[in-house]
């Protein structure tokens, strides 16, 4: 629910409720940047990707080019997560008015009007392409191929059980981003990347759903958290083994060594960490757990750039 000044009802202490101008409020909060969690886990297979093309070109890599790779893919992934999540707003705000969790955003709560809302989408999205441009060409072909995937997202909650997969294929296709700004194509490594990433969305996005589990089941919206149930626990260890497997076969086939082998083995070891705190039937809880995907991440990003600093020094 909302307060006085628009708050969203899970969002609280954060700098847009606090500090930034009210008039401005409402479409931070579409652009979900009083919840960056989501920009993030959109950002960090970008930077795997990249990280783990500059670990495949070893002596050869250009880490002035690759470090303009990241702010720039940071900045691609704040704009196009804000303006996948105006979009979905804008899709779904006859459902968002329906559930606890979602009534508060700017739509549904006559914050923002639609088309208001399709003017700033349109402005996001415009960040995103001046972001896109400044990457080879087949990079940049490879980004708008991303957008029909953005596109039928929010539509597939009404129609399969599985729309993580869906937002699993476009969260993680930052994976499939930095390997062709480096090398200008796609190869192994990076499709077994993005094979390792959607399983860890699969897995994370489900922890997310339980959260709306009830008021889903009550209003016809479909989830693997609906899906799974009390297996919840044992396929999520299922989809993130599948993540740590693909993940260790692209960073293996891309020439990664002990670095990166104890970074994956931090990350697996997180992961479990998140199974066996998780409790479904705490909202809460579950949150909680789901924010921690940034610092699993992050670790794994870590250990591929410090894999990549050492094989440039050999």
């Amino acid at each position: 629910m909302t307060d006085g000044a628009g708050r969203v009802a899970d969002s609280t202490g954060n700098w847009v409720d606090g500090s930034a101008p009210a008039w401005t409020r409402p479409y931070l909060r579409l652009a979900r940047l009083d919840r960056p969690i989501g920009s993030w886990l959109l950002l960090i297979p970008c930077w795997w990707s990249v990280a783990l093309a500059a670990v495949h070109a070893d002596a050869q890599v250009d880490f002035k080019i690759a470090l303009w790779h990241v702010v720039l893919f940071f900045i691609g992934a704040f704009a196009m997560r804000g303006a996948g999540c105006t979009w979905n707003d804008i899709v779904d705000r006859d459902l968002d008015a329906r559930v606890e969790r979602t009534r508060s955003r700017p739509i549904p709560s006559g914050q923002v009007s639609v088309a208001a809302a399709a003017v700033f989408l349109a402005l996001q999205a415009l960040v995103g392409l001046l972001v896109l441009l400044q990457f080879n060409r087949f990079t940049v072909a490879v980004g708008f191929a991303s957008l029909a995937v953005v596109a039928v997202y929010p539509f597939m909650k009404r129609i399969t059980s599985w729309p993580q997969i869906v937002l699993g294929t476009a969260f993680s296709w930052g994976a499939l981003m930095g390997w062709p700004a480096t090398f200008a194509r796609l190869d192994l490594p990076a499709y077994l990347l993005y094979a390792g990433a959607i399983c860890w969305v699969i897995g994370y996005d489900t922890i997310y759903a339980h959260q709306d589990r009830e008021d889903d089941a009550l209003i016809g919206i479909k989830s693997t958290a609906r899906l799974f149930g009390e297996r919840t626990k044992p396929l999520l260890a299922g989809f993130y083994a599948f993540a740590v497997v693909l993940i260790a076969l692209a960073g293996w086939t891309a020439g990664g060594g002990l670095v990166f082998a104890l970074a994956l083995i931090a990350f697996a070891a997180h992961l479990v960490w998140q199974i066996a705190r998780l409790d479904i039937d705490d909202p809460v809880l579950c949150l909680t757990v789901f924010k921690s995907n940034r610092d699993a991440g992050l670790i794994l990003f870590a250990g591929l750039v410090l894999e990549a600093v050492l094989n440039a020094a050999r």
